[in-house]
């Protein structure tokens, strides 16, 4: 087969100036909303040991400043296109554990049920975005440049 006609998962994604422009807005677009939540979990660390502690978690204060860190450093690194691929699928898995001990809408009843289905599909969709991100990679738009 020739090289041109099978799959190559390890390629930089094809479509020029275009497809690297969507990536780089992808990336500004997935990654705001960890640098965000991050900055805010440790500039209110107290109160994020806090809302970790009411979920019977241990070390609520280490996994709030864990958290926090993970989602400004993976963030960042979504951002400018750094270790991408690395950084979007721990983006992904924070993600899923944040959702099945902070969302768990199953367990709830009521507007609390309804509030945490609304953010555990939120954050479905973010994970979807991504796991894409890891698959085709950042981008010639980037520190990866790939």
């Amino acid at each position: 087969m020739a090289h041109s006609a099978r799959l190559d998962a390890t390629a930089p994604a094809r479509g020029g100036m275009m497809s690297d422009t969507l990536l780089a807005l992808d990336r500004i677009a997935l990654a705001g909303v960890f640098l965000t939540s991050g900055f805010a979990k440790l500039v209110g660390l107290s109160g994020t040991a806090g809302y970790v502690a009411s979920k019977g978690l241990p070390a609520p204060m280490v996994l709030a400043a864990l958290a926090g860190l993970g989602e400004v450093v993976l963030g960042a690194a979504v951002v400018i296109g750094f270790k991408t691929r690395l950084a979007a699928l721990g983006l992904a898995v924070f993600t899923v554990l944040a959702t099945a001990f902070f969302h768990n809408f199953w367990d709830m009843e009521g507007a609390d049920r309804m509030q945490n289905q609304i953010h555990a599909m939120k954050n479905l969709s973010i994970i979807g975005g991504l796991l894409i991100l890891a698959a085709v990679g950042a981008g010639r738009l980037s520190a990866d440049r790939r």
